[in-house]
């Protein structure tokens, strides 16, 4: 399977755009994984801004809690 990063890059959501793995999908998921996060595109794009990856700011961003 081919790495599509440069092309996912350009849309990405994340606005921390010096990411060194930006675009990179499976690195991107693992690293926030790894951290009991979530990656920035799951999150509205305000909260996105506010670099708050946790399971709680994504239930409060779409409204769970």
């Amino acid at each position: 399977m081919e790495c599509k990063a440069e092309k996912i890059a350009q849309s990405c959501p994340c606005t921390w755009v010096s990411c060194p793995i930006r675009g990179k999908c499976c690195d991107c998921i693992a690293r926030h994984r790894s951290k009991d996060e979530l990656p920035a595109c799951y999150f509205s794009p305000e909260a996105e801004r506010t670099y708050d990856r946790s399971f709680k700011n994504f239930a409060k961003d779409k409204g769970l809690i």
